[in-house]
């Protein structure tokens, strides 16, 4: 059966607290009645105070990633968010 769902491929940054990145793109989508896949490209060490720690993805991970995905999924759209460099 097809998923009537349309599926979102989201790379970008991870938020420790969920208010941004793709934690808040996920939340998004789901409002909307999309499925979401993801590609971190950094994570992040933060809070509402402010972010105190980014460590980025390698390039070679993130590409594995988006491989991964992208071997079983077809995207209707691409949300671009935060890229580490």
């Amino acid at each position: 059966m097809k998923n009537p769902k349309k599926n979102i491929l989201i790379i970008a940054g991870s938020d420790s607290v969920g208010g941004a990145g793709v934690q808040a793109d996920i939340k998004t989508c789901e409002a909307y009645g999309c499925y979401s896949a993801t590609a971190i490209t950094a994570l992040t060490a933060q809070n509402t105070n402010g972010v105190s720690a980014v460590m980025p993805v390698t390039p070679e991970f993130l590409n594995a990633q988006l491989e991964a995905v992208c071997a079983e999924l077809k995207f209707d759209a691409v949300k671009i968010g935060m890229l580490f460099n």
